[in-house]
């Protein structure tokens, strides 16, 4: 079975589209179409029906699609596996991580590990941490590192995949300090909901851990608006459109920090590996530093502004 045909299938499988995947692949799309109809003659069967511009796996496609994504993952596992043999610190690694922690968490990190690895390629994506997270088990990432899932302790049996916490991560409820809440000396849980907030997507690992919160208590906040993306959260609550929660590292005095009863909440930020794959020596030389950042001291964030 050629390669480069099922690594167009995954491509075409992933976009949805032949267009896209020859984006992807550098590739034309004519070019691509050859490429799925040596595979669909080799195998003897269709694998997508095209619809107008509708492209979608047939019942074959989809037997086919997490048989490729192991054939190609044994094939980087042995190249992973013989490339250790010299024992050097080189090539490529992919790492997956989110924008949060590639801003205020992983810099010191990537600095260290340029200065001591020089002849590592580093192929780095920002993604949010549950789609980093699926990077990892399906082999396109050989490290993630993301918010971990609050579950994870649980799950971790039920998948190849093994995680680590390297930061914990508090997060504070948040408003402008304009803002009617902020005006408020002693709230309540219930108070905060009465008023829009601003949340990440309820599919976030962030959006449930404050979800679970507001459920135990009986109570739904006003979730107006949502984003993915920290720093947008932040600029919303700052002008007053909003509460939210934040991690306490993006504190300053465009925001105050809001006292509310209770425990409190906190994320964990660690890597994420696959444990049926090799890692490659980058990949492990850049874990040993995620670990030298976990068994370190913490230094002592800066005081935010309470109302």
């Amino acid at each position: 079975m050629d390669l480069a045909n099922l690594n167009a299938f995954i491509a075409v499988a992933e976009s949805g589209s032949f267009s896209l995947a020859g984006e992807r692949l550098h590739l034309t799309q004519p070019a691509v179409s050859k490429r799925i109809f040596s595979l669909e003659e080799q195998l003897g069967v269709r694998l997508f029906d095209r619809l107008g511009r509708e492209t979608s796996l047939t019942e074959a496609g989809r037997a086919l699609l997490p048989r490729a994504y192991r054939i190609l993952g044994e094939l980087d596992d042995t190249r992973r596996a013989l490339a250790n043999l010299n024992g050097q610190v080189s090539g490529r690694l992919t790492l997956a991580t989110s924008h949060h922690i590639g801003l205020h968490r992983l810099p010191p990190v990537l600095r260290e590990f340029s200065r001591r690895h020089p002849d590592v390629s580093l192929d780095i994506r920002f993604l949010d941490s549950e789609v980093a997270h699926d990077e990892v088990l399906q082999g396109r990432a050989e490290l993630a590192v993301i918010t971990l899932a609050p579950e994870a302790r649980s799950s971790e049996a039920r998948t190849p995949l093994r995680t680590t916490p390297v930061w914990e991560d508090p997060l504070d409820f948040v408003a402008a300090p304009e803002h009617p809440l902020a005006r408020n000396g002693s709230l309540t849980l219930a108070d905060v909901a009465a008023h829009p907030a601003v949340f990440p997507g309820a599919h976030t690992f962030t959006h449930r851990i404050v979800h679970k919160l507001f459920e135990a208590a009986g109570l739904t906040p006003q979730v107006v608006m949502s984003t993915n993306y920290l720093e947008t959260i932040k600029m919303l609550v700052s002008i007053g459109l909003a509460w939210s929660l934040l991690p306490r590292t993006m504190l300053d005095d465009q925001v105050v920090r809001l006292s509310l009863p209770g425990p409190q909440l906190s994320r964990r930020l660690g890597y994420v590996l696959h444990t049926e794959r090799t890692l490659s020596n980058a990949a492990r030389a850049f874990m040993a530093l995620l670990d030298e950042a976990r068994h370190a001291p913490p230094t002592a964030p800066a005081v935010p502004r309470t109302r």
